[in-house]
């Protein structure tokens, strides 16, 4: 993914933490529209999580240990735990396997 594009990604969830802050939120009305706002964001970064898994620099399919990481992450989450342990778990996991030649 190229800053570029990430870029865009943060301003556009920038624009619409503000837009919602300054009441602009008001404006939808319909249902149907906001159970579609609240699908987005987890969508978008579960959509980022695949593409930074599974792809490498150039672009191509790979599986490597940041799997493992994701995996072991996961199930952290099932298992309720917090978002920082969850981060060093699966940091720690990742370079684990790294380090074992994965």
């Amino acid at each position: 993914m190229s800053w570029s594009v990430l870029l865009l990604i943060a301003a556009g969830s920038f624009g619409f933490k503000v837009a919602g802050t300054l009441g602009l939120g008001r404006l939808i009305t319909s249902d149907r529209t906001i159970a579609l706002a609240r699908l987005l964001p987890p969508a978008l970064l579960a959509g980022l999580i695949v593409i930074q898994t599974f792809t490498d620099s150039e672009g191509q399919l790979t599986v490597d240990a940041r799997l493992g990481g994701v995996l072991v992450g996961a199930l952290a989450v099932w298992r309720g735990a917090s978002f920082g342990p969850v981060v060093l778990i699966a940091a720690a996991t990742t370079a684990g396997l790294r380090a074992l030649g994965v």
